[in-house]
């Protein structure tokens, strides 16, 4: 792990930029930290194309003391407006390298720790991908889960932009991914509390109020159903599903933290891009 102390800072979260729309990218562009010792959590989706996550990444982390990111699945893409060909693990490497170059944290590196007025928390990115296992009901296999969704037409663009090159599946690559980052966790401290930051949920219980409950198959994998409890969470931070809310699993907090498509934002009440203080918690006034 590495240490820096948080001061008087906030630790900040914020997912699905999707900067490929410009009302988005002018929310990028107006993002600031409260203080000079502000951290932001960044959970996935910054864009399709690696120039962008480049750039986005790059201005998060010209202005905040310390950027964390965890890769969502169309950072993953191999997309065709993207002159960046590679694919499955290569890509993952490559943006890894790129995040590496602007001083961005990522799920490879040491986890850092956040020294806050509770305490010391250890902020972990995670990249787990999902294998399938939240089925919509009835369905008992991948491939009944994935008949049923051809037949409603609500199929995830992974089917045909993320490869998972070199393993024969994405399953495969996310029950590999799994393991190794489980290790990892297991390894931290004991009693050290923690912050998960991932691109999907870590327990299927937030994708409940999709209106395509089909498309939780692209949500995440039942093989961190306990790791909220496993692994001392504090908040387990979140994006994917473009529902930004809090809610409470076992009496942990799951905080999702995404701004999801300029269709979606503008019918809010709230502004759009608002970063999600995620510590220290905030005190409800009495």
């Amino acid at each position: 792990m590495t240490s820096t102390a948080g001061g008087a800072g906030q630790l900040l979260a914020i997912s699905d930029l999707h900067i490929g729309y410009p009302e988005n990218r002018a929310l990028v562009e107006g993002m600031r930290p409260e203080s000079d010792d502000d951290w932001l959590l960044v959970a996935g989706d910054v864009a399709e194309t690696v120039s962008d996550v480049r750039w986005a990444l790059g201005t998060l982390a010209g202005r905040f003391r310390k950027v964390v990111w965890a890769p969502g699945n169309h950072e993953l893409w191999t997309h065709p407006k993207d002159p960046v060909t590679l694919r499955g693990t290569a890509r993952y490497e490559h943006l890894v390298d790129v995040c590496r170059e602007l001083g961005v944290v990522t799920p490879e590196d040491p986890y850092p720790l956040w020294e806050g007025p509770d305490g010391p928390v250890a902020v972990a990115p995670l990249f787990l991908l999902y294998d399938y296992s939240f089925l919509p009901s009835g369905c008992a296999t991948k491939e009944e889960g994935l008949a049923y969704a051809h037949s409603t037409g609500i199929v995830c663009n992974d089917e045909y932009l993320l490869h998972p090159d070199p393993y024969p599946t994405r399953e495969a690559w996310c029950r590999a991914r799994v393991a190794l980052t489980g290790r990892r966790l297991a390894a931290l401290p004991e009693g050290l509390p923690t912050v998960l930051v991932n691109h999907y949920p870590l327990d299927r219980h937030p994708t409940d109020v999709l209106w395509h409950p089909e498309f939780a198959m692209w949500c995440g994998t039942r093989l961190t159903a306990d790791w909220h409890r496993r692994f001392r969470v504090r908040t387990m931070v979140y994006g994917h599903l473009h529902i930004p809310r809090t809610t409470h699993h076992e009496g942990v907090r799951f905080e999702e933290v995404s701004v999801g498509y300029p269709r979606e934002w503008r019918g809010r009440p709230q502004p759009p891009g608002r970063l999600r203080r995620i510590l220290p918690r905030e005190v409800a006034a009495r």
